[in-house]
């Protein structure tokens, strides 16, 4: 397992990808937007995403502000496999969120999964 990136949502997002790019140096690396589900993920970081752990901004589009508290997301780990992922640490004794399958409006496979703390934890398939 490696750590694959930790999601913040935003209030603006070209506001956020100004401040990581221009402010801190980081390269925006990706940027989709998920009609279906009215958000936009953009991806930045220091290098490829392949071989660095890079940050998730979320925009939903019908969200202008959060609280400090609800601005952080989860940190997401890639898994060979989400389903065996997910059904080896329910035999552990962990606490699964969110089954294993496709994300809300695309295809890639996700689970979610809770730390001790009620910190959630994504699972993704690798590709």
């Amino acid at each position: 397992m490696r750590i694959l990136h930790t999601m913040l949502r935003v209030g603006d997002l070209d506001r956020s990808i100004r401040f990581y790019t221009e402010v801190l140096g980081m390269k925006l690396l990706r940027q989709k937007d998920y009609p279906d589900g009215r958000f936009t993920l953009a991806f930045i970081g220091y290098g490829d995403e392949s071989a660095n752990t890079v940050i998730e901004l979320t925009y939903n589009w019908d969200t202008d502000a959060y609280e400090l508290g609800t601005g952080y997301g989860h940190i997401a780990l890639e898994v060979d496999d989400v389903y065996k992922a997910t059904e080896d640490i329910s035999k552990r004794g962990g606490k699964v969120l969110r089954d294993a399958g496709p994300m809300n409006a695309g295809t890639t496979i996700i689970a979610f999964i809770e730390d001790p703390d009620g910190y959630p934890v994504e699972l993704i398939g690798k590709k």
